[in-house]
């Protein structure tokens, strides 16, 4: 097995595993109304409720018909909700009572309905794609003219246009498809018996759909759906039991966004289905202006793509076939549809037509063209120049231009032979045809080819042409104007879409350089906010749920930015399923803004919100593609906010765990230590207090003072750091001698070292520092009491204080072992594990911690620095505050 087919068999395998799990859906397919859909779906769940599994009928049209009424009978049927449009009361299926419920299968009829505006999905196909993302399984029902991609034969064969239509898609989510027929005779007996439609209306409907050749048609429509839904089956069935299958080659649809894109698209859909292919439509924008209704033919065939399935594209190039074909070959396009198209006979002619591009470069691949005769037919009786007819202003332009260059023939033609002035008119004509549009350019040689016959070749004031060789000057006339018109349309076309395409990279480069100067994720929806805004000239907000899930805006530009109940029911939709919901989509479209998510499904970081001119419709689709990657970017960045907060919270969790066991392996040891002493020698004391001279029992008690006083100076320790660590250590500040504090701190230590040297260099003028006293001495002590412990005996400890510029400078240097260059920083830490510094065996290993913290806390820094050739030097730094003023 290559690896190719491994993996297809796995991505068969992982789809058969996720609709198993998911999309639990069974449809009745029915080629016309009346072949008893309904009946047969109400006759299923009856069974399932005799099997004794919770069945429920959300929705169920009888039509009147009282044998399917009757078999309602003995199901629950959830109530409809009311609803009021237009000043009348209407019943619609109520989808939040159907969450609620939650039952095993729900019955929800007429798959194709259009839900009133309003509601939140414009169609039920939506209602029912919710319910099954929310694990409910669902019946309903469908006729098969309500399919997307059969609605151009349909109007063929009936005449009728369906306005209610279903994606193709949809029906992709089916785990069953179960095919309602009936004979056309038999269906029409139905009909004529008042069995589908009431009788007043019946005659009308045998007159008009329920022709048996209609009916024929769409039976064969019907069995032709099924087949291909069948085909699908077996190919994901096959694949995932191994089995060799053909290779599935895309099929990509041209189109131009003329008046057949949607009858392209549509047979794209049918042609992949029935090869089962992924397919895609492509538009080439090759920078020419377009008109705005071929504009909107166009957004309308892209909607439909997606709606049908496919996905849609936009190239960009200046030649059609170059950009089809390299697309095809990056994507594995093994099918190009087109549509038939008018050719200049030229083109034709030199072999450089669309077609005969790509069945020339495009040899290894499948070119359909498609028949659109009622285009083609239009087309030819139209005549249609490049870059459109031009405005007024521009005719009127040439018009100026075309009377300056007869002014100028008219005054050398007293100097210039009549043939030098076939000159004049063409660099007229040339002068305009750079400038304006073809048909601009063509009615400027026009205007100077008659001025010219008329005013000044022989025989003058007459239209008549006398010489043969004014055939020429006017077909020079003509083929300038052409190629230079042409060419200035092309490059205007070629400038105004790189604009385009600068404008674009622009937004999303400023985009990506603020995101990265943000450090925060509010700063990054400040500044997402404010670049959606500028680039798309919308309202934009973002909106994000607050301690109590409550979805809100967190920033808005402008500040002022109101968001309706609407807006905010289609935030919510949004955020929940991770997809676009209000203005501009089928789910709560009556908002005022169109709602994209922030993040994924497994990480919603939030919505943004764009509200756009409502005057100017719908955005083209630049706008809306340069939305939606700005968006991406700005849930790509809060992404990665995200994920840097929690690396941090993990480090931070990490670090506290770490703290955590250091201070209970502290705790557990320096608590006991002393108390074990204490309890020693009181024990001591109680058993042999009458026995032991007094010598000893005075050693017993000064230990046991000692040790006490030691468990003190531990306990004080752990509170100081706790307050600390809180930011609760408040700063009684007031002025004071650094010689005081010195010689505190000196005669504390001496109390507990009375062996110890300690010399004091200090000047002989008073500096004074605005300080608490009280910390300010705890941490030079326990600097002190640090050196002497691993000072050698008959070492001093050496204090001097002198001042560098603007700060206070405390030095605090022993004669002990050192610290190595690499751990300097790191003794201040807590807990910090070394046999130096701050860890003698009798240290509580937080003195240099505490003491970073409270000279931190006056705006000082601690450091550890070598000492001269051996031993440390621990250095204070102070600010020297300016001094106080003595005058009264």
């Amino acid at each position: 097995m290559t690896e190719s087919s491994r993996e297809a068999r796995a991505d068969a395998l992982l789809s058969t595993a996720e609709e198993a799990r998911s999309d639990r859906l069974k449809i009745f397919l029915g080629a016309a109304p009346g072949v008893g859909k309904t009946f047969a779906m109400l006759s299923a769940a009856r069974e399932l409720r005799r099997q004794g599994t919770d069945v429920v009928v959300g929705l169920v049209e009888t039509h009147g018909r009282a044998e399917t009424a009757a078999l309602l009978e003995g199901l629950e049927v959830l109530p409809r909700r009311t609803v009021t449009y237009r000043g009348r009361d209407f019943t619609e299926f109520d989808l939040d009572a159907a969450l609620a419920r939650k039952p095993a299968v729900l019955l929800v009829d007429e798959l194709a309905h259009t839900n009133l505006p309003g509601w939140r999905h414009t169609r039920r196909w939506q209602d029912i794609a919710e319910l099954l993302d929310a694990g409910i399984e669902v019946y309903t029902a469908l006729n098969v003219q309500h399919l997307e991609s059969l609605n151009d034969q349909v109007r063929r064969i009936t005449g009728v246009t369906v306005r209610e239509t279903v994606p193709d898609a949809f029906l992709d989510r089916a785990r069953d498809i179960v095919l309602i027929d009936l004979p056309p005779r038999e269906l029409i007996g139905r009909l004529k018996q008042g069995k589908v439609y009431m009788p007043e209306t019946a005659a009308a409907a045998l007159d008009a759909f329920f022709s048996p050749t209609n009916l024929a048609a769409l039976r064969e429509l019907a069995l032709e759906t099924i087949a291909a839904h069948v085909d699908s089956d077996l190919r994901e069935h096959m694949l995932a039991r191994g089995s060799a299958m053909p290779v599935r080659r895309h099929v990509l649809a041209a189109i131009d966004g003329h008046g057949q894109s949607d009858y392209l698209v549509r047979v794209a859909r049918r042609i992949a289905e029935r090869r089962g292919a992924p397919w895609s439509v492509a538009f080439v924008d090759t920078g020419a202006a377009m008109d705005p209704a071929r504009r909107e033919r166009l957004d309308a065939a892209m909607r439909l793509a997606r709606r049908l399935g496919g996905e849609s594209i936009i190239l960009r190039g200046h030649v059609i076939a170059d950009e089809l074909l390299a697309h095809a070959d990056r994507e594995g396009v093994g099918q190009i549809i087109l549509g038939r198209t008018r050719e200049r006979p030229l083109a034709r002619m030199l072999g450089t037509s669309l077609t005969q591009r790509l069945m020339r470069r495009g040899a290894h691949m499948e070119l359909t063209i498609i028949a659109t005769p009622a285009e083609r037919a239009r087309a030819r009786r139209r005549l249609r120049l490049p870059g459109g007819r031009g405005s007024r202003g521009e005719y009127l332009r040439a018009t100026l231009i075309t009377l300056g260059g007869f002014g100028v023939a008219f005054i050398a033609d007293r100097y210039l032979a009549v043939a030098n002035l076939a000159l004049i008119f063409l660099t007229t004509v040339l002068v305009v045809a750079v400038r304006t549009r073809m048909a601009v350019a063509v009615y400027t040689a026009t205007l100077c080819f008659i001025g010219y016959n008329f005013f000044f070749e022989p025989p003058r004031y007459t239209l008549e042409i006398a010489n043969a060789d004014d055939v020429l000057a006017v077909s020079m006339f003509f083929l300038a104007a052409l190629i230079c018109s042409r060419l200035a349309t092309r490059l205007t076309n070629q400038v105004e879409s790189l604009r385009e395409a600068q404008v674009r990279a622009r937004a999303l480069l400023g985009l990506g350089q603020r995101l990265t100067a943000s450090t925060d994720a509010a700063g990054m929806r400040e500044v997402g906010v404010q670049a959606l805004a500028k680039a798309l000239g919308a309202e934009a907000a973002i909106l994000t749920r607050d301690a109590g899930q409550v979805l809100h805006p967190v920033v808005a530009a402008p500040r002022t930015l109101q968001l309706s109940p609407q807006d905010l029911a289609a935030a919510d939709w949004c955020e929940q399923h991770a997809e676009p919901a209000g203005r501009y989509t089928d789910t709560l479209n009556g908002a005022g803004c169109w709602m994209l998510p922030l993040g994924a499904e497994d990480h919603r970081l939030g919505v943004a919100a764009l509200r756009f001119d409502a005057g100017k419709g719908e955005p083209d689709p630049d706008r809306r593609s340069l939305a939606l990657a700005m968006v991406q970017d700005i849930g790509s960045a809060l992404e990665r906010a995200r994920l840097a907060d929690e690396l941090e919270s993990a480090r931070v969790q990490g670090e506290t765990e770490r703290l955590r066991s250091a201070l209970l392996s502290s705790v557990s040891h320096d608590l006991r230590s002393p108390l074990a002493s204490i309890i020693g020698a009181a024990g001591t004391l109680v058993s042999y207090e009458e026995k032991l001279p007094p010598m000893e029992r005075r050693e017993l008690l000064e230990a046991i003072l000692g040790e006490g006083q030691r468990l003190d100076r531990y306990i004080q320790n752990l509170l100081d750091m706790t307050r600390l660590g809180h930011g609760t250590l408040k700063l009684n500040r007031d002025w004071t001698d650094s010689a005081e504090i010195v010689a505190a701190a000196v005669t504390r230590l001496r109390k507990l070292f009375p062996e110890l040297r300690v010399e004091t260099l200090a000047p002989s003028e008073p500096i004074l520092l605005y300080v608490h006293p009280a910390l300010i001495e705890q941490a030079l002590f326990n600097i002190l009491e640090n050196a002497a412990r691993f000072s050698p005996p008959d070492q001093p400890v050496r204090v001097s204080v002198h001042r560098s510029e603007e700060r206070l400078l405390i030095d605090v240097s022993d004669r002990g072992p050192g610290i190595p260059e690499d751990e300097r920083a790191r003794i201040f830490d807590m807990f910090y594990s070394v046999s130096r510094g701050d860890r003698a065996p009798q240290s509580t290993g937080l003195g240099l911690a505490i003491c970073r913290g409270m000279i931190g806390a006056h705006g000082g820094s601690v450091e550890a620095l070598p000492g001269d050739g051996v031993g440390t030097i621990i250095r204070i730094s102070l600010p020297l505050p300016a001094p106080p003023d003595s005058t009264p």
